[in-house]
């Protein structure tokens, strides 16, 4: 057998509870195809780049999948009649990856570098001394012309 992610997207409008719902009824379909699914995760309500059949927004699922073809072929087609999944995509993998996944896992706001290049208060504070070409201190103006 052969492993695979699995990750869809529901409607906006149906409940965290209905997602649930929705793995169960596609997990016992891989189970009584002689597959059987590892890890689930339900990554929640999130907006979408662009609109999908009306929905600004979807929930998103993924399952770690060990099953034949035959039982992800039979999974994808209950799929595409389902008019409550927008969109689905299975992916062949070589082995799962342990722990959780990469959109699970909580990124650390303070790893990621600065934008200001770590000044204090996100301005320069050098002192840029006097500028001649400005007149300087001595209050004398440039003509305007």
């Amino acid at each position: 057998m052969a492993l695979y992610e699995h990750v869809f997207l529901a409607r906006q409008d149906i409940t965290a509870q209905q997602v649930d719902a929705i793995v169960e009824q596609y997990k016992g379909l891989i189970e009584e195809n002689g597959g059987k699914v590892g890890r689930i995760e339900n990554w929640g309500l999130k907006s979408l780049t662009y609109r999908i059949k009306k929905n600004r927004k979807a929930h998103y699922a993924l399952m770690d999948i060990d099953a034949p073809a035959a039982a992800i072929h039979e999974m994808e087609r209950q799929m595409r009649i389902n008019e409550d999944i927008l969109r689905y995509m299975t992916i062949k993998v070589e082995e799962h990856e342990e722990g959780p996944s990469a959109m699970m896992q909580k990124r650390d706001r303070d790893d990621r570098p600065r934008r200001d290049g770590g000044r204090e208060g996100g301005r320069d504070n050098r002192d840029r001394g006097d500028r001649g070409d400005r007149g300087g201190d001595r209050g004398e103006r440039r003509p305007r012309f």
